[in-house]
């Protein structure tokens, strides 16, 4: 049959992986370092990844495709957990697919048993969302936490607990090891004086406010950048600062900060495709932080 189906231009597409959660049918997949429609019958047609490709590589088409088969999309979602069907229902609703909220609901209903959540409290919800009662992911804050409904797992709402974070504070300031200003990827300079052959560090936007550390083990002695690879607009001229920071400053090394969430690996990929376009070589470590401030891991690349 002929139907809207999203086609991926590989010649555009970076690999970044931000369109893979975003597609709450499960029919992205990041393979070959290429994101790849891996299943017709999983791909409803409403585009949903579309607006979250940085680099315009995913567009809609009419061609000839296997039809959408809901209830074989959300044999996959139950399988995932409440929060994960609540995403793909509210990803229905949204676009007035009631049709198929009702297919998945009726397949949810026939098969309770194998569920590993509250069949009710979900209905509940969806109903609410139907009937414009209330948001959908609002009503299920009340019982758990949901993903946003773009799916990924940086803009999951989470407390963090941590240990000392209610002892006294100490009476001595701790200073800053803030060298320059300013800092913003869209705002430096690269041919600023304080960047020649300086050791830099490129921190994702969220990794200071999670590490107590900061200054002292990883700002101390280097130049500054932060960025957001996921919220960033423009990012093609990041690319062409970051080259001219290795060829006209010869910048000494490439410090990477970035945090676990997936988005973030984004500026990680920034930094090697600027290695690859740069005529100097320069020595690039990447370092990952937990949520928590804790290190994951650090590696020379």
């Amino acid at each position: 049959m002929k139907r809207d189906i999203i086609f991926i231009d590989e010649e555009l597409c970076d690999g970044c992986g931000e369109c893979i959660p975003n597609c709450h049918e499960g029919a992205l997949q990041l393979i070959d370092g290429k994101a790849r429609l891996i299943s017709d019958l999983m791909c409803d047609g409403l585009g949903a990844c579309i607006g979250h490709c940085p680099q315009g590589a995913i567009t809609m088409e009419k061609r000839e495709a296997e039809a959408y088969n809901e209830t074989e999309v959300i044999k996959q979602m139950a399988a995932k957990g409440k929060n994960t069907v609540l995403a793909h229902l509210e990803h229905l609703l949204d676009h007035n697919e009631t049709g198929y909220v009702k297919e998945g609901v009726q397949w949810l209903r026939e098969h309770a048993d194998l569920l590993d959540f509250d069949l009710e409290e979900v209905s509940s919800i969806v109903h609410a969302k139907k009937s414009g009662q209330k948001d959908l992911k609002i009503a299920s804050m009340a019982t758990a936490p949901v993903a946003e409904s773009c799916g990924c797992a940086g803009s999951q709402s989470r407390e963090i607990q941590n240990a000392t974070a209610h002892e006294a504070v100490q009476s001595k300031p701790q200073n800053s090891e803030l060298r320059q200003w300013p800092v913003q990827f869209h705002l430096i300079n690269p041919a600023a004086g304080y960047f020649k052959g300086a050791d830099l560090l490129l921190a994702a936007d969220c990794s200071a406010y999670t590490m107590g550390n900061f200054h002292s083990e990883y700002l101390k002695g280097k130049s500054l950048i932060i960025a957001c690879p996921k919220l960033d607009s423009g990012q093609e001229s990041y690319l062409q600062k970051l080259v001219m920071l290795i060829d006209q400053a010869k910048i000494n090394t490439i410090h990477v900060l970035i945090m676990e969430v997936p988005c973030c690996g984004g500026l990680l990929r920034l930094v090697q495709q600027a290695t690859a376009h740069a005529s100097r070589k320069v020595p690039v470590k990447a370092t990952m932080i937990g949520i928590n401030g804790e290190l994951l891991s650090e590696k020379w690349i």
